[in-house]
């Protein structure tokens, strides 16, 4: 695979087709500077009106915890579902602290736990992987963690090459690169080199290199086996990490966790249901700050009907 070329900006952004693109940035650059509990209201607003005008998207939500926690009381779902619409629209706003606040704002904002894991691997000379999660505020994670400990991303290219470009900028402000998601050879060149590649194997992305296994309530949830791969050839430890936001005055946890040191190596199925537990770890430290959005469990083993209406 040819080497990832990072995208730079083109005097084709400036044709009208990108004004639109151009405006959404701009709009969320000049918000991003307003004091933190604006943005937080401002946030609970767009999320209160994105889930009215998308209902099949609160559908999706309201299953996936129903799938998810079956004990769950339908009060307590309803209140977790009430705050995880606030969540979702002040991503949008957490999203331009990411890419755009200067890095004593980020530092004011965010405290650092167990960072000692990742220095004590690294003195050693190894490689990380970072057990991600699709938390509503991952790109202030990941801009916070950068601060820290800077690494590398595994990115997915925008189809909006205008977009694709602030994005990529954002993401990688903070830390050294970007890499192809589909560059599996760039990821293990960078882990046995020593650095820290992230990586987030918590949502369904299809049949390939994938196997089922337990996540929550649901037994067969199809879960990537890149993360066996990975670790597998190149020798590197796998550590999972939340962001949680603790609070509306804007103070944000970067919890790290020990390095998996139990992972089953060479045995997808197993080291697949071992992933899925740290994934649930990582949840469950703010699962009202996780995207549900997402449709999980999508992809059935054959012959099993879909869990969506």
């Amino acid at each position: 695979m040819s080497k990832f070329t990072p995208p730079t900006f083109k005097k084709a952004f400036l044709h009208p087709r990108y004004w639109p693109t151009l405006m959404m940035i701009s709009i969320l650059y000049l918000i991003s500077w307003l004091p933190y509990f604006i943005q937080f209201r401002m946030g609970q607003g767009v999320g209160w009106l994105a889930f009215r005008l998308a209902s099949r998207r609160r559908e999706t939500v309201k299953r996936n915890l129903e799938l998810c926690f079956p004990d769950m009381s339908e009060p307590e779902r309803d209140a977790l579902i009430h705050k995880n619409q606030e969540n979702t629209g002040l991503a949008l706003f957490e999203t331009g602290m990411a890419w755009f606040w200067p890095d004593l704002r980020v530092q004011r904002h965010v405290e650092v736990e167990g960072i000692e894991h990742i220095k004590k691997l690294q003195a050693e000379g190894k490689g990380v992987l970072l057990i991600a999660i699709h938390s509503m505020n991952l790109e202030l994670g990941a801009r916070a963690f950068g601060l820290s400990t800077p690494g590398v991303g595994v990115y997915r290219p925008n189809n909006n090459p205008c977009f694709d470009y602030f994005q990529y900028k954002g993401r990688s402000r903070s830390n050294k690169d970007m890499i192809d998601r589909k560059d599996v050879k760039g990821m293990l060149r960078a882990l046995r080199k020593g650095e820290l590649v992230w990586y987030a194997p918590d949502h369904d992305y299809g049949r390939r290199r994938s196997t089922f296994a337990p996540l929550f309530a649901v037994e067969n949830a199809c879960t990537t086996t890149g993360t066996s791969l990975l670790v597998d050839a190149s020798g590197c430890a796998a550590v999972p990490f939340a962001m949680i936001r603790n609070s509306d005055s804007g103070k944000y946890t970067l919890k790290i966790f020990p390095p998996l040191d139990a992972f089953p190596h060479k045995d997808l199925d197993a080291a697949a249901a071992y992933v899925n537990k740290a994934v649930e770890r990582s949840i469950m430290e703010a699962p009202e700050q996780y995207l549900w959005l997402h449709r999980r469990f999508k992809t059935r083993p054959e012959g099993e009907p879909s869990l969506y209406k």
